[in-house]
């Protein structure tokens, strides 16, 4: 790998987040919600249309969860992570491209297209997360994922802002409405995916696994992952940081998906909810970087822990939040700690695995990761209703920080 902190392998992996936060940023985050709700669905009652999306994410949710480990096991037998992260890839960008071409109304096609997409994005990551081991010493590991995401944040946000800035003024492109901007999104975000990721497919490399003689790499994978399961008891720091990750990743993933939706119940406007998007994605630029370099200093596992324990203090302030400068202070303190949370909890546990068996081990990284935002949203539903007040949702979620840092404090830190 050589002396260098970037190496151009290194570097290729780094661009690789750059090209899918275009996705999860612009459609996941952004437009798909909105527009399957406004256009993809016109014409029904918003409690449909929100049933229907919740149905979508949980299928391609689960679906993920159900394969990561299998075809991290697979690709482990085989040394091909780089190969099934394109392929899973190339997937995602097919489908995000054939979302353009979905007509008013037509909801069901664009679920069954949005729910592939999400198996290629979610697929991608699997193996993208397992190849951190291959591009980054376990003492770089901290700020090369760092950098990930914090590239993921520059690159996510640049190209998100310049489709709204399509949507908010669609004739200055040429285009015959806001609608017709989105559509247009879409097919940028695939065209950003696709070229943000040549890097990696001409670049990165990882070190090539020796399947056993004469036998298949899925019966290979398969075998090894049964063997894992049946040995996770040799695996307990493993095992207690799933636990932990579980809870506080839980949190995260919540306040990401129902952020917009606790924002409109205290009665701030899409245009409020956007630029407090757009201004997570460029704090947490600076932020994630800023990140990674306190982890030199003060060790992965505290400097998460002090992300979670922000993430506690901003359940708090929401809960008492009234102005709009709040809200914005709000979005301003998530993208201070939300990059570095996910960035070094990706780098702890690539240090805490077998190296040989990466992809499998970060498939049950992402299964819990999929499994997460499962718990949150029920009690942020639950206590909302049984108290009639929304405000004491932020308070429940606040618990999964609390009980996720708990568990994690102690954990051993692995500098």
């Amino acid at each position: 790998m050589g002396d260098r902190l970037f190496n151009r392998s290194t570097s290729s992996w780094i661009l690789y987040d750059v090209a899918n936060s275009a996705f999860s940023t612009a459609v996941m985050a952004g437009f798909f919600p909105i527009f399957f709700k406004q256009y993809w669905s016109t014409g029904v009652e918003a409690t449909v249309s929100t049933f229907r999306l919740g149905v979508t994410n949980s299928t391609a949710s689960l679906m993920v969860a159900l394969m990561a480990p299998v075809l991290g096991a697979i690709a482990d037998a085989g040394g091909t992570r780089r190969k099934y992260l394109l392929t899973f890839a190339g997937l995602g960008v097919v489908m995000c491209t054939a979302l353009y071409f979905i007509g008013q109304g037509q909801w069901m096609a664009a679920a069954a297209v949005y729910v592939v997409s999400l198996l290629g994005f979610s697929g991608s990551i699997v193996f993208y997360d397992a190849l951190l081991v291959a591009v980054a010493r376990p003492d770089r590991a901290d700020y090369v994922s760092a950098m990930g995401f914090a590239a993921g944040y520059l690159g996510g946000g640049v190209l998100f802002a310049f489709n709204v800035w399509m949507t908010l003024s669609p004739a200055t492109f040429g285009l015959s409405g806001a609608d017709h901007a989105v559509r247009v999104s879409f097919l940028l975000v695939a065209a950003w995916w696709l070229v943000f990721s040549i890097p990696l497919a001409l670049w990165t490399r990882e070190q090539p696994a020796a399947a056993r003689p004469g036998a298949p790499r899925i019966r290979t994978g398969l075998a090894e992952l049964s063997e894992t399961l049946r040995g996770m008891r040799r695996y307990r720091l493993v095992f207690v940081f799933l636990l932990a990750y579980w809870f506080y990743i839980d949190g995260v993933h919540t306040i990401v998906r129902m952020a917009v939706d606790y924002g409109l119940s205290l009665g701030f406007d899409t245009g409020t909810l956007i630029t407090a998007l757009l201004l997570v994605q460029f704090v947490g630029f600076p932020a994630s970087i800023a990140f990674g370099r306190m982890a030199r200093t003060t060790g992965a596992k505290r400097a998460i822990l002090a992300g979670v324990a922000a993430y506690a203090g901003i359940c708090v302030w929401g809960y008492f939040m009234n102005r709009l400068w709040e809200f914005y202070g709000l979005a301003v303190a998530i993208g201070l700690v939300q990059g570095g949370v996910q960035s070094l909890s990706r780098s702890y546990f690539s240090r805490i695995i077998p190296r040989e068996r990466a992809a499998q081990f970060f498939g049950f990284y992402n299964t819990v990761g999929r499994f997460s935002a499962v718990l949150g949203p029920v009690l942020m539903g639950w206590a909302g209703y049984a108290t009639g007040n929304p405000r004491v949702s932020m308070l429940a979620v606040m618990v999964l920080f609390v009980v996720g840092g708990a568990i994690l404090s102690r954990l051993p830190t692995t500098e």
